[in-house]
């Protein structure tokens, strides 16, 4: 797959992803105004018919499941999307740039009981850029390419703590 026809699939995945965020704010936009109604008629209802349209004001949520070994799915509210590893990649790699502009940032110490996949080993390329500065891509099997840019001093320090015995 060619670099136009992944931007192609990562856009489709986007474009997917918003039409159900759109659905689900449509869904809650839905039980406010059904929420409204439902609580004129409970002023003269019983408990029993506050106790429903309490019920009625939840948000959707997000839940991911793995139905298979291969693919995961993704509900928010009644629509669900199922996802396979080359969407699920992109989906990731969207993320990774979405979340690499926002802010806070991840904190800079490694979080107490923190989980995560490591991968021994990995493939690993390095250019040189005009600066000085070093990119290191490393290939995780979770996360794909993930790439580092290393300022000369970094490099060295780097190379430091992997040389040390």
């Amino acid at each position: 797959m060619n670099l136009e026809e992944q931007i192609g699939a990562i856009d489709a995945q986007v474009d997917r992803l918003s039409e159900l965020v759109r659905l689900a704010q449509a869904a809650v936009e839905r039980a406010g105004a059904e929420r409204a109604e439902a609580q004129e008629a409970a002023r003269a209802a019983s408990e029993a018919a506050v106790d429903t349209v309490q019920a009625s004001e939840a948000k959707p949520t997000l839940r991911v499941a793995r139905p298979s070994h291969n693919e995961v799915t993704l509900s928010v509210g009644t629509q669900s999307v199922t996802l396979h590893p080359e969407q699920i990649g992109q989906l990731i790699e969207e993320l990774a740039n979405a979340r690499a502009s926002m802010t806070p940032e991840p904190p800079m110490q490694v979080p107490s009981g923190w989980r995560f996949a490591s991968t021994k080993n990995p493939v690993i390329g390095m250019q040189k850029q005009p600066n000085g500065d070093r990119l290191l891509i490393a290939r995780h099997t979770g996360h794909g390419w993930v790439p580092f840019t290393f300022s000369p001093e970094a490099a060295v320090q780097l190379y430091m703590m992997l040389t040390q015995r």
